[in-house]
């Protein structure tokens, strides 16, 4: 294996949404920011590619040509990809490229193609550790939008096509493997749809044991946990999910020690834990948390995890109960928590279980109660998204915050316009 060769592609190598005369950027008119959208320049060629990247830039299709050159390319060795070092060595190289560059490599032919699309190479880095993250939210009802971090570029995915049901009920978010599934209610019933970051497609069909809303949920690699959340009937559920994206199962956990919902979940020494929410017979905010405990299968309570505030609302303010699910984010396993109210950053001492204060959150994080502000992990660094201070108008920020640094330093990764706040946000690591 070629472990120090980092790159089968120059970085120098342009990226299929590049390629001048196929593809062209259109800017964004912030403040000589850019935000880089895909759009068409119809071309008839026989090397013509009638189709969009996706998000990672996997191509979706290429039809089939007729040119010899074409034919040339898809007719190379499957078996080693790059003949002259050999099938294993070739993958070895493709999992240390960037899953950006993946679009231009996935064009040489099919054999590189199938490859990308088959979800081998996804497999491989997380089995190697390489992982790169990325941040996908919602602004508006049924679009979606990517922003890679390291490259500081947006990206947009399709369009959903639900009913209008789906539109306008509550929605929760998950990405796991590589796959971003969302959560709604249809007509008489909980949906959910799936992103596939292989196909570049929204899919429905999807059904959990027992379908939900408003629960606490996180991922780990390619499982990931669903607790509590209310039913199709409004009951408040102490149930848990086990989801493997790789299987598509789904697989019921032992009941958590209390029904709760508008709970919020994380991974934690390689453990889950959902803190939070509401629950019991007079739906009071819960301050105590649950560690799941993957190998031995048990949940055990932990008082005064949650860190939302207990007291009496101030004028002007609702009721804690009305406030969204705790904003927390776990770095190099450690936890952290955005406190909306205060504009500050606090993290929990495991030792004491006791919630510090850090520092300061970024200026523009402004929220509805916390409703409209994304607090993420990705990867050594929490990401903060905050939306306009008024509805129609303003922009929305990303900022960035390695912990290891030292106290809160935020660096204003990208911004770009929106007349709406952050609907739903999740970070996928792949």
């Amino acid at each position: 294996m070629l472990k120090d060769r980092p790159c089968l592609v120059s970085r120098d190598y342009p990226r299929t949404c590049e390629r001048e005369g196929n593809w062209r950027k259109r800017p964004l008119e912030t403040n000589g920011e850019e935000e880089d959208v895909v759009r068409k320049v119809p071309k008839h060629s026989a090397d013509q590619i009638d189709t969009a990247l996706s998000i990672g830039g996997i191509l979706m299709s290429v039809p089939d040509q007729s040119g010899s050159q074409q034919n040339d390319g898809d007719n190379s060795d499957s078996s080693s990809l790059i003949a002259a070092i050999g099938r294993d060595n070739s993958v070895s190289c493709l999992i240390r490229c960037s899953r950006a560059d993946y679009g231009a490599i996935a064009s040489l032919n099919r054999s590189f193609r199938s490859l990308i699309r088959s979800g081998e190479l996804y497999k491989l880095r997380r089995q190697n550790g390489v992982v790169e993250h990325w941040v996908y939210f919602s602004c508006q009802l049924l679009e979606w939008e990517a922003f890679d971090p390291s490259r500081r570029h947006w990206m947009h995915l399709p369009s959903m096509n639900p009913n209008d049901c789906f539109m306008f009920a509550d929605k929760e978010s998950l990405a796991v493997g590589t796959e971003l599934l969302v959560f709604g209610r249809a007509l008489d019933s909980h949906v959910i749809y799936r992103y596939s970051l292989l196909t570049n497609t929204w899919t429905t069909g999807m059904r959990m044991n027992e379908p939900r809303c408003l629960f606490g949920s996180a991922s780990l690699g390619e499982i990931a946990i669903l607790a509590g959340g209310s039913d199709s009937h409004g009951n408040i559920l102490s149930s848990a999910e086990l989801y493997n994206s790789e299987t598509g199962k789904w697989k019921p956990l032992p009941s958590m020690k209390k029904p709760r919902k508008m709970c919020s979940g994380v991974f934690m020494d390689g453990k889950f834990y959902v803190i939070g929410g509401i629950g019991g017979a007079d739906s009071k905010l819960l301050t105590c948390g649950e560690e799941y405990d993957l190998e031995t299968e048990t949940w055990t309570e932990i008082p005064n995890m949650s860190p939302v505030r207990t007291g009496a609302a101030r004028d002007n303010e609702p009721p804690a109960t009305s406030e969204a699910p705790p904003l927390i984010a776990v770095v190099n396993n450690e936890l952290y928590a955005a406190d909306y109210a205060e504009m500050e950053v606090r993290k929990y001492n495991k030792a004491n279980r006791a919630w510090i204060t850090v520092g300061r959150l970024p200026e523009r994080a402004d929220s509805m109660y916390g409703w409209g502000l994304a607090f993420r992990a990705c990867g050594d660094r929490l990401i903060v998204i905050g939306g306009p201070r008024n509805a129609g108008e303003g922009f929305i920020e990303v900022n960035s915050w390695v912990p290891s640094d030292g106290p809160p330093q935020w660096d204003l990764l990208g911004r770009k316009r929106s007349g709406s706040f952050v609907y739903n946000c999740a970070v996928m690591g792949c």
